[in-house]
């Protein structure tokens, strides 16, 4: 098979990131008989230096031409970088917006669990069986909500009022609730619904279209749950979860709540899927522009994100089960990251600290 992708690597530690998701991938394909065709477009605050805007037509053309895409982080400092003094619709973070609703990537997918070997860096106290194993899937809805909604800023008698518009229609809900019904069907059988029933309408309708699209699947149960309620129990009984369901500003927030359960956010990857097999992947974690160029940033989560790919978009199961053991196996042989490092920690306790390009190559090795 030719992996035919597109590589947006971004701005920040995206370019270093992406470097060892592409070792991996090469291995994979090297391995297993596939070929790999790459081709590197520019989104994010690099296309604004270089086109003025954040996502040119031709990204976009480029990337509907390609099987998947796979892409680093997008983003800077917004403290110090020129691309916040511009207008938000030009700003970095328009491109990721913009390129969601080009290729029509409405169902987010947000793994959230905890390697045996990463325990210790779980912020969290032990579950009620004496460990802190959780392993949960979050399925945010990606192209509608109030972030795409109508949205403005003017004086209303003499007060500067803002809205945003949180909109939602049944046939939006009913996708993606289909896409979460058909994940937990290949895992533990569970849904939870997270919502705001009882203040939004849009929850309303919500919860009234996810119970409509249970009765096609018998066999996941489903439970709803209000999204405060669902943010303490996040903290509290992680492992009491298996496919997550939420909208899109919910999803946001609780999503990088999970990732951070599990030591390190630069562990967990993410997929964005469209109504076919085509999926964007990335790290759940942002562009870290204060580590950019120093070699120290951990590409697991990126790696994992094209395990995912293979998954998904190739149907590759026995390649992604590959990459994902041969993480595990790097890990549990004491290598980590800055970030994965407890403190004072070194070689007595069988630790060994490595640079960005050294963990891409550890993992590929472990691979072939």
């Amino acid at each position: 098979m030719n992996l035919n992708i597109a590589c947006i690597p971004g701005d920040g530690i995206g370019p270093e990131i992406t470097a060892e998701a592409k070792k991996v991938l090469e291995t994979v394909c090297e391995k297993y008989g596939h070929t790999l065709t790459i081709e590197d477009v520019l989104m994010g605050g690099c296309s604004i230096d270089r086109y003025g805007v954040p996502l040119t037509q031709e990204t976009i053309d480029v990337c509907r031409s390609k099987s998947a895409v796979l892409m680093g982080s997008i983003g800077g400092d917004a403290k110090t970088s020129p691309w916040y003094q511009l207008e938000p619709s030009k700003r970095p973070e328009a491109g990721l917006l913009g390129i969601r609703k080009a290729l029509g990537l409405y169902a987010n997918l947000r793994p959230a669990y905890l390697f045996h070997e990463l325990a210790a860096s779980c912020p969290l106290a032990a579950g009620e069986n004496g460990d802190r194993s959780f392993d949960l899937i979050i399925v945010r809805e990606l192209t509608g909500g109030l972030y795409f909604g109508e949205r403005w800023t003017k004086t209303i008698d003499g007060v500067e009022t803002a809205v945003d518009t949180l909109r939602y229609n049944e046939n939006e809900i009913r996708r993606v609730a289909r896409t979460a019904f058909e994940i937990a069907k290949k895992r533990r059988h569970r849904v939870t619904s997270v919502d705001k029933a009882n203040v939004l309408d849009t929850s309303r309708l919500w919860r009234k279209v996810v119970h409509e699209v249970a009765a096609d699947y018998p066999d996941v149960s489903l439970d709803d749950m209000l999204v405060d309620n669902c943010a303490m129990q996040l903290v509290r009984t992680p492992e009491q979860f298996d496919v997550v369901l939420t909208e899109n500003m919910f999803g946001d927030i609780l999503s990088d709540e999970a990732s951070m359960i599990t030591g390190s956010i630069g562990m967990l990857p993410s997929a964005s899927l469209n109504e076919s097999s085509f999926g964007l992947y990335e790290p759940s974690h942002g562009s870290a522009p204060d580590i950019a160029g120093l070699g120290i940033a951990n590409p697991i989560a990126t790696v994992l994100s094209g395990a995912m790919m293979l998954r998904y978009s190739f149907g590759l199961a026995k390649e992604a089960d590959a990459v994902e053991a041969a993480v595990r196996q790097t890990l549990s042989d004491g290598y980590r990251t800055a970030d994965l490092m407890p403190k004072d920690a070194g070689p007595a306790e069988g630790l060994v600290r490595v640079a960005c390009s050294e963990m891409g190559s550890k993992i590929s090795e472990r691979v072939q």
